[in-house]
């Protein structure tokens, strides 16, 4: 991550998506926060700032634009893999961080099961997978949405709109699981 003008104090920029407005908010370290669209502009800068105190709005830098445009494209439904985006981890347990780990390792367009994420990471506990994804400030760039219950259905989701906004984000990725009926029969 470039250096913005000021040392250390975070930033952030909203930028309009196939979705709706959405922010992004970083640091020197890298991405500290994702922010799906709330009801209106002003919702969501409020959104921000409680999520981030002191954070402060402004033009994104070259580096900040790249991945604004790559959250932009996936979200039009290209198949663009955001996992290379840097994060500033500072404050994820150790826990949230291997999970968001293997939810990064998802690709566009296909789902884990939370049971599937927590074998992955050699646990018998879908339950702390979700309850680590609902924690996720990192919605979109680390694909939480792309992760659902055993049996099919979406699961929860924390966002605003909950299971009809992680809906929306499986059908534009043209989301499938060759298992899951269920799945596919809801996103189709």
């Amino acid at each position: 991550m470039q250096d913005h003008p000021s040392t250390h104090t975070p930033f952030y920029t909203l930028f309009e998506t196939a979705i709706g407005l959405c922010g992004l908010a970083w640091n020197e370290r890298g991405v500290t926060g994702f922010q799906l669209p709330e009801d209106d502009p002003s919702s969501t800068r409020n959104r921000i700032a409680k999520r981030f105190p002191g954070i402060v709005e402004t033009s994104p830098p070259s580096d900040i634009q790249r991945i604004i445009a790559d959250v932009t494209a996936l979200l039009q439904g290209e198949a663009r893999s955001l996992s290379a985006v840097p994060l500033d981890m500072n404050g994820v347990s150790d826990f949230d961080c291997r999970v968001y780990e293997v939810a990064r390792s998802i690709p566009p367009g296909r789902v884990l099961t939370y049971g599937e994420v927590a074998s992955r990471l050699g646990i018998d506990n879908a339950r702390a997978v979700g309850q680590s994804l609902g924690r996720n400030p990192f919605a979109v760039i680390v694909p939480c949405h792309r992760v659902v219950a055993a049996d099919g259905k979406l699961g929860g989701f924390s966002a605003n709109g909950g299971a009809s906004t992680k809906l929306r984000l499986l059908a534009i990725e043209g989301a499938r699981r060759d298992e899951s009926p269920t799945l596919f029969d809801l996103i189709s």
